[in-house]
């Protein structure tokens, strides 16, 4: 079915029909008169250095607000617009702005119309769009800011369904734009440890890897502080891993996903659903009475669920390796993302606690019990990330989940005004936010083996693998100061 949609989308006649449906018609098309079709591979592009990075934000509420409060703070980022259904939220940004001694941003979506993002995304004052928006949004915010000539910074996942990782994918390809998904865990400070050893070759081969997401949400989930519900949604409709990235992202790096390796094919179960359940009588009344996001009523005392407490994948490369995927945001327990890597010399994991074991000669069997606390704290300063070596004191001082939302934007802009590759590219978004389609998919066919698309088309065997990079500091002027954000997001 995929291969039929995607013959179907190398007419341009789809292009001229997708930009119609989606509601812009890019200019950028009308002028250079490109065709349908896919365009050049995506693996290693850059584009010229930026000296000033114009940001338009799409959604300013839990993410998007604290995301401006961090580029803001980058020097040569203007924060130069910014759209939300919520007068309130565009009020408290333009009001944080000129307490900072900012401009003020060109706003849309003051009126409150749901598609008036577009506005931006057709406009000339920005380079970039930021996008903290629904779901839903995700793909269409996507087609049609990088139609128009902007790079996209998308919040995770990038898309939710096969048909929007083509699109995306194929839309990056036509228009050469940066179409980048905003995974802050990559840069946590220990899953860049972990990447560094690895790299370093203190594990050796890498054959293992188990990650994923473990977060109590009973209440977030259930009174959700917006008032739409659209993350509970997934759980009233859906099977599968709708919010796999966070752990996985950073596993992908480490074992080269897109850059020599690929996941080739996964298999999904899940257990039956009763936390939320048991919240919901627990916790409401039997008349209870919400809108869904579907505009529809929606009890939570007796509301069911189809999605099961807790799903499980396992995926499988083409060289040979494994990764176990969990999610599990229901039952009470301690937040865990796993980070947990087993190689042909030693161990790796950072939940609970940071764990690490090798061979501290080679082949003498050594590694039969993880380093004491003291050596374990020495390793992770010896091996810190070039990235939380010279930027770590300045992320922590802003915030955002402890620093790494600050050096995931930094890092971005930094590739921007140094005409540098994105660390992750378009085939990396597609691949990770597969997970959700393919998930239910094997959920659904009683968990069999379901096959990844490959949307580099190959280009993964030749693609040069991650690499352990620097940032010159010196780059940036921080001289004129910095501001704690609020470090109480929801990862």
């Amino acid at each position: 079915m995929e291969q039929n949609r995607r013959e179907f989308l190398t007419g341009a006649a789809w292009m001229g029909a997708a930009a119609m449906a989606a509601g812009c018609m890019s200019r950028a098309s009308a002028v250079s008169g490109l065709g349908g079709g896919a365009g050049a591979p995506m693996h290693g592009f850059r584009v010229a250095p930026m000296k000033k990075v114009r940001v338009g934000f799409i959604g300013v509420g839990g993410r998007g607000t604290p995301a401006v409060h961090r580029i803001a703070q980058i020097p040569g980022c203007e924060v130069a617009a910014i759209s939300d259904i919520n007068p309130e939220r565009l009020d408290a940004i333009q009001k944080w702005l000129k307490e900072h001694g900012l401009p003020a941003a060109k706003e849309w979506s003051r009126d409150g119309r749901e598609d008036a993002w577009r506005g931006l995304c057709e406009s000339d004052c920005c380079d970039v769009v930021y996008s903290c928006t629904p779901r839903p949004l995700h793909c269409p915010i996507n087609v049609c800011a990088m139609a128009n000539g902007k790079h996209v910074m998308q919040e995770v996942p990038g898309v939710f369904s096969l048909d929007e990782c083509w699109e995306t994918v194929e839309a990056a390809e036509k228009y050469r734009r940066h179409c980048y998904m905003l995974e802050n865990c990559v840069y946590g400070e220990e899953e860049m440890l972990a990447f560094n050893l690895i790299k370093k070759g203190k594990l050796g081969e890498i054959v293992q890897a188990e990650v994923g997401y473990q977060h109590d949400q009973r209440s977030l989930q259930y009174k959700p502080a917006d008032g739409r519900f659209w993350r509970i949604d997934r759980h009233v409709k859906h099977h599968g891993n709708y919010y796999p990235t966070h752990g996985l992202v950073p596993a992908g790096r480490c074992l080269d996903i897109n850059r020599g390796d690929r996941f080739e094919y996964l298999v999904s179960m899940e257990t039956k659903s009763a936390s939320f359940e048991a919240f919901g009588r627990a916790n409401f009344p039997a008349d209870d009475s919400v809108v869904g996001i579907d505009g529809k009523p929606f009890n939570r005392h007796t509301q069911r669920m189809v999605k099961g407490d807790i799903n499980m994948c396992l995926m499988h490369t083409a060289m040979g390796k494994t990764l176990s995927l969990i999610h599990n945001v229901c039952t009470p327990r301690p937040y865990d993302r796993g980070n947990l890597y087993m190689g042909t010399k030693g161990i790796y994991r950072s939940y609970p606690s940071l764990l690490i074991a090798w061979e501290e000669k080679e082949g003498d069997g050594g590694a039969k019990k993880y380093f004491d606390e003291a050596k374990a704290l020495q390793i992770k300063e010896e091996y810190r990330h070039p990235f939380w070596k010279v930027a770590g004191e300045i992320a922590k001082k802003i915030g955002g989940h402890g620093g790494m939302d600050f050096v995931m934007d930094l890092r971005w802009v930094y590739c921007l005004q140094n005409g540098l590759p994105m660390d992750t590219d378009v085939y990396d978004l597609a691949t990770y936010s597969s997970i959700v389609e393919l998930s239910e998919r094997s959920v659904n066919a009683r968990s069999s083996a379901i096959d990844f698309p490959d949307y580099t088309r190959g280009g993964w065997k030749t693609a040069k693998p991650f690499t352990v990079d620097e940032m010159d500091m010196n780059r940036f002027d921080f001289s004129h100061g910095i501001s704690k954000d609020k470090d109480a997001q929801t990862t």
